[in-house]
């Protein structure tokens, strides 16, 4: 599969629409809850009497902040990540808090992780990175025209900044040094992107 089917694929897909009557839930039950997220065993079943069961990660969803200076690099993060036992670079993403919108969360989440605030936001992308069982919706926005400002960690974080030309982070996706998915597919949406847009590409 070519990079620029692949780019269109994602940018032009539209999946089709699902009609409540496909699938009815009939039980669901809290079995954890932490201030991130909740897990719940639910069922459900279609008219014609198939089933699914499945234990459900409910997870308020997040924004993914791509910054992008105007040399066309990318400001990524690298931080410890205990479920893939390694450090990764990668886009700065945090959690929406409640009743917050998904702007509102990259605004707050890209100068809280990184200290840079945007004037200009573009919305890329909405995406599940893991449907099966997770219920997190990514909001994926490109951040332009930087200031930059100070870090406000939480206790528990410790990141580091890096930026990376266009070419660089490409590489690195493309001989698997970074790996993770939203990075990834904010990398070939941005290009994408650039297509398109009138600002300066070099």
């Amino acid at each position: 599969m070519s990079q620029t089917f692949l780019v269109q694929f994602i940018t032009n897909f539209q999946s089709p629409p699902l009609h409540p009557e496909e699938m009815k839930l009939i039980s669901s039950k809290e079995i954890l809850k932490n201030k991130l997220f909740a897990v719940t065993d639910e069922v459900a079943v279609d008219p014609d009497g198939f089933e699914i069961h499945r234990q459900i990660v409910r997870h308020s969803g997040s924004a993914v902040m791509m910054p992008v200076d105007d040399k066309n690099r990318v400001l990524l993060v690298q931080q410890y990540r205990l479920p893939a036992k390694q450090k990764m670079w990668e886009l700065p993403a945090g959690r929406l808090d409640p009743g917050e919108s998904p702007l509102k969360a990259a605004r707050r989440e890209l100068q809280e992780e990184t200290g840079y605030k945007a004037k200009n936001w573009v919305k890329l992308a909405s995406f599940y990175a893991s449907p099966g069982y997770v219920a997190e919706k990514m909001n994926l926005f490109l951040a332009l025209d930087l200031t930059a400002g100070q870090q406000q960690l939480m206790d528990d974080e410790r990141i580091e900044l890096r930026w990376f030309g266009r070419k660089e982070l490409g590489d690195l996706i493309r001989t698997g040094k970074i790996i993770d998915g939203k990075t990834i597919v904010g990398y070939f949406l941005w290009l994408d992107w650039l297509k398109n847009s009138p600002r300066d590409t070099r």
